[in-house]
Parts: structure tokens; C-alpha cells; sequence
């Protein structure tokens, strides 16, 4: 059932779908108190010309959704994507890491000081795009970054 949303949002331009799965996840956070644990939620950024072919982010989707849930702010303009990448199916853990390592930075003058940031993305495979824009929120100022996703590929 998980697939089948995850490729609706992504593939079918349903971008509704991140959205209302942002809620019931964050619903959930909410329920354990973890709505107090983080100061902004920030989506893995999609290169420009994938958004402009997609015409959304799906994490930015699933970030709107939990930031209603939430009641917390989220920003997808703090991190960018600088560089196209290849897809990373079908690649080795190494080889992700290789494929996303310089891709992403952070907008000057960005929201990031002493922030506890929440970075979502919609699927984690290996966690080497998850690694890789963090460590550049991390760079970049914030105190501290945690993760959210839709689903764990198998």
C-alpha cells in the first residue's frame, strides 16, 4: 500500500498525498511530544529541473503536512540541490554517497542559527542524500538535525 501511495505521489501528480501522509505522521509525533523536539522542518530540495518536470517536491509536500500537524515552521528554500544527480537505483550504498556528496548547499542568510532542524524526505534507502543535506544544515548553522520518511526501502 506504501509503494503504491509513494509512487502516486512521485509519478501520478498526486502531490495531495505527502501532504495529508505529512499529517497523519505528524499526528503521530505529536501523540509521543516529539512536536516540541524541533524548531523547522526542511525538505531534501529537488534540482531545479526535476521540480520543473515534476512540478512539485514530494518532500516538500510531506514537510507541509507535517508542519500542519506540527504546528511548527518549514522551509524548503533553506536547502538547495546545486547539481542534477543520476538516480540512485540500482546503486551500491558507495555509490549513492558518490552520486548526492556535493549536490546540495544552503542559501546564504537562511533561517539555520541554533535551529533544531526536522529534514524529511520521502523515501531512505541507503541515507546517503539524508547524510549529505544534513551535513550541509549542519554546516550551515543549525543545532541539531534529525530525520522523518515516508518509508525505508527494502
Amino acid at each position: 500500500m506504501v509503494q503504491h501511495l509513494l509512487h502516486q505521489l512521485k509519478y501520478n501528480n498526486q502531490p495531495e498525498i505527502g501532504e495529508r501522509l505529512g499529517q497523519v505522521y505528524g499526528r503521530e509525533l505529536s501523540v509521543v511530544a516529539l512536536n516540541r523536539e524541533f524548531d523547522l522542518i526542511v525538505p531534501v530540495p529537488l534540482h531545479r529541473t526535476r521540480l520543473r518536470h515534476r512540478g512539485y517536491n514530494q518532500s516538500a509536500q510531506f514537510a507541509k503536512g507535517l508542519s500542519a500537524a506540527l504546528n511548527i515552521a518549514w522551509d524548503e528554500s533553506v536547502s538547495i540541490r546545486t547539481q542534477g544527480a543520476a538516480t540512485q537505483t540500482r546503486k551500491s550504498k558507495a555509490e549513492r554517497w558518490e552520486n548526492v556528496k556535493d549536490v546540495f548547499s544552503i542559501k546564504p542568510r537562511s533561517p539555520l542559527a541554533d535551529k533544531r532542524v526536522l529534514l524529511v524526505d520521502d523515501v531512505i534507502t541507503t541515507g546517503a542524500t539524508l547524510e549529505a543535506c544534513g551535513q550541509h544544515l549542519i554546516a550551515g548553522g543549525c543545532a541539531s538535525v534529525s530525520i522523518a520518511c515516508i518509508a525505508e526501502a527494502q
